[in-house]
């Protein structure tokens, strides 16, 4: 006899979500208890630092507020292509061009610069527009490849990120280069700053685009008829097709909608946090943004607590560190277990224990 068994009908219920969730946080935090304590730390002061910093302090939370911001909209873009059947992995190009094209238009408003009359009333829609256009257009290329010629977009996607990468590489070290300086560009005008919102913190505007993005695309897949069209052709192209969906056109609007929301992530970045263009600004948010996405369950409403919970333990973990004396290979550690058992815990929503089976099998052993 099996030890699982499928359940006849998934437990779906926000109780049981969140229970699953919880369980598995804790089972999580106390595998590495044990490594905390061989490191001659207190768990429970590190756990203290851990949630207490991000959660019971406004500029920790503000902080966290930052590092949700692009986390959601790269969960977003990801969500939106994942539920269309296309499984998009180049967030990372997505974001570094992105953050390009915001700094390129940010330097031209800079004085005696072609764009230097441009107001930020009519600056902050540009950077939005063109930056989403050429996020858009760049996973645009995966999705022509794949709706066209059938390649494997997971591939194409990662190694595109590689080429994203290098593009901006040459920009940082060769046209957009500081004289006199390290691979970055001059410092952005204040002007093209993203406003500071949450007093006293770094909290900055963004997390106002990664809300309304969180909207519209709960709009689209829940809401209208594109969005629709967008999810049949993803769970059963055929059907589609035999609907009159044109399912290459919507795996091609899939991958744009995806790059442009990768690449709004990389503007809040470069006008929110960094102000100036360098080499290795994504650091990585372009994988951890599909992490989020994974953890929220593909809803895009969801996301917006995961990535802020997620952003949170980032904070969180810097906090543990300084204060339980962990070393940060141990933190890392932490936000692994983390990830993998909320993530595993979800099959418990599928399946359910066998306990008959486990009576059995413990008689058997016993006779």
């Amino acid at each position: 006899m099996r030890l699982l068994v499928r359940r006849l009908t998934p437990n779906n219920s926000p109780a049981a979500i969140a229970t699953t969730m919880l369980a598995a946080i804790l089972a999580a935090m106390a595998i590495a208890s044990l490594l905390f304590l061989d490191f001659g730390a207190n768990p429970l002061s590190a756990y203290y630092a851990l949630f207490h910093e991000p959660f019971g302090t406004l500029r920790g939370f503000g902080y966290a507020v930052v590092k949700a911001t692009p986390l959601t909209l790269i969960a977003l873009g990801t969500i939106v292509a994942c539920r269309s059947g296309f499984t998009y992995l180049g967030f990372e190009g997505c974001f570094t061009l992105g953050a390009a094209a915001s700094a390129w238009l940010a330097l031209a408003t800079a004085p005696g610069q072609w764009a230097a009359s441009l107001s930020p009333l009519l600056f902050f829609p540009a950077a939005v527009l063109i930056s989403f256009t050429v996020g858009a257009l760049w996973s645009g290329l995966t999705g022509i490849l794949r709706a066209r010629f059938g390649g494997n977009e997971v591939l194409i996607s990662l190694m595109s990120n590689y080429v994203a990468i290098l593009i901006v590489k040459y920009l940082v070290a060769g046209p957009m280069r500081a004289p006199g300086s390290l691979p970055e560009t001059d410092q952005l005008p204040h002007a093209t700053w993203l406003a500071f919102i949450i007093p006293g913190t770094r909290g900055h505007a963004g997390v106002l685009i990664a809300l309304a993005a969180a909207f519209l695309v709960w709009m689209l897949l829940r809401k209208l008829p594109l969005g629709f069209e967008l999810i049949v052709s993803g769970l059963n192209p055929a059907a589609a097709r035999y609907a009159g969906i044109d399912v290459a056109r919507r795996t091609l609007l899939a991958a744009a909608l995806s790059g442009g929301l990768g690449a709004l992530a990389g503007l809040t970045e470069i006008l929110g946090v960094q102000h100036r263009l360098m080499d290795g600004i994504s650091g990585g948010v372009g994988f951890t943004g599909v992490i989020v996405a994974l953890l929220a369950e593909m809803n895009p409403i969801a996301v917006l607590p995961t990535a802020l919970i997620y952003g949170g333990m980032t904070v969180g973990a810097d906090a543990m560190q300084r204060r339980a004396g962990i070393p940060s290979s141990i933190t890392f550690i932490l936000q692994s277990l983390i990830v993998l058992f909320v993530l595993a815990s979800s099959m418990l929503r599928y399946y359910r224990f066998n306990f008959a089976a486990l009576r059995s099998k413990k008689e058997a052993m016993q006779a």
